[in-house]
C-alpha cells in the first residue's frame, strides 16, 4: 500500500502564492492533483508522470506549475495569483489507487 502525505495548504489573500508538496512512500508513474470545492465538481487541477509529462486545468494554466522529484517520490504544485475561485480541498494523487488525506485551500480577503 502507498501512502501519500500533503502539506502546504492554508489561507491566502488573493494575488498571493502557495506550495503544496505530496510525498509518496514508493514510486509511481503519475501524481497530480484533484480539486473539490462545495457545489461543484471534482476537477483534475494538474498531472506529472515520472518522465515529466505534464497536464493542467485550464482554469490554472500560467498560474499553476506542477514538478516532481523522482528521487524523494514527491511531486509540487506551486500555486501563484490565487484567485477566490481555487478555493477547495486540494488532494493529491498518484496512479490509479492512491490518494492523500486532502489539504484546505482557501483564496480570501
Amino acid at each position: 500500500q502507498v501512502q501519500l502525505t500533503e502539506s502546504g495548504g492554508g489561507l491566502v489573500q488573493p494575488g498571493g502564492s502557495l506550495r503544496l508538496s505530496c510525498a509518496a512512500s514508493g514510486s509511481i508513474f503519475r501524481m497530480g492533483w484533484y480539486r473539490q470545492a462545495p457545489g461543484k465538481q471534482r476537477e483534475l487541477v494538474a498531472s506529472i508522470t515520472s518522465g515529466g509529462t505534464l497536464n493542467y486545468a485550464d482554469s490554472v494554466k500560467g498560474r499553476f506549475i506542477i514538478s516532481r522529484d523522482n528521487a524523494k517520490n514527491t511531486v509540487y504544485l506551486q500555486m501563484n495569483s490565487l484567485k477566490p475561485e481555487d478555493t477547495a480541498v486540494y488532494y493529491c494523487y498518484a496512479g490509479q489507487t492512491y490518494w492523500g488525506q486532502g489539504t484546505q485551500v482557501t483564496v480570501s480577503s
